[in-house]
């Protein structure tokens, strides 16, 4: 192995502990403040990095936010894959892992940060980005049924569509919020 290959793996290695610590800072933040108030000037503070080191990492604050939120996705979409995996049901297992979402986030409170007053707007718009999609959705919708891409894509879309709604405007309770998923999502989701 060559030290220029040697040397570009671990400043890759680096480059991502780096932007793993940003964002670790971040959240704290956004716990704190709100995710809509934190600037990327708090963020550098609380990282302990200049700012101009932050925006070699994250070139905005939206670039920031759009970060954390994938790795978030990703970490969740991981967690509802192991625990729904066992579920045999079709209609079973996406009950579960749209409810099982909605209630990892609201008990984990660097993602409930984003569905407070004021920034559910933003966790709306970065959640229909195409790599959260396609996380949650393969943890909702993976070997269910053979289908196109396009048509796993547009449920996917649609599946995390209904878990913001629920997030940004609860149900009654979590009986009604099943209710809701059983009744009006899970017949949208899977094929007749």
């Amino acid at each position: 192995m060559s030290t220029k290959t040697s040397g570009a793996w671990l400043h890759d290695e680096r480059a991502e502990a780096a932007a793993g610590k940003i964002l670790d800072a971040a959240a704290e933040l956004f716990v704190e403040r709100g995710v809509s108030t934190t600037g990327m000037a708090d963020v550098a503070t609380a990282a302990g990095c200049s700012r101009a080191t932050l925006y070699r990492y994250f070139e905005n604050r939206r670039a920031l936010h759009r970060a954390f939120v994938h790795r978030e996705a990703r970490r969740l979409g991981e967690r509802i894959s192991r625990a729904v995996a066992p579920i045999a049901d079709p209609r079973d297992r996406v009950t579960e892992a749209v409810l099982m979402s909605v209630r990892e986030v609201r008990s984990t409170p660097t993602l409930a940060a984003w569905f407070g007053l004021g920034d559910a707007g933003l966790a709306s718009e970065l959640a229909s980005t195409s790599e959260v999609i396609e996380v949650l959705g393969t943890a909702f919708l993976a070997g269910i049924w053979n289908a196109d891409d396009t048509e796993i894509a547009r449920r996917a879309r649609w599946s995390v569509r209904a878990i913001v709604s629920l997030l940004t405007v609860p149900g009654d309770d979590d009986t009604d919020e099943r209710a809701m998923v059983e009744q009006f999502l899970v017949p949208v989701l899977l094929p007749t």
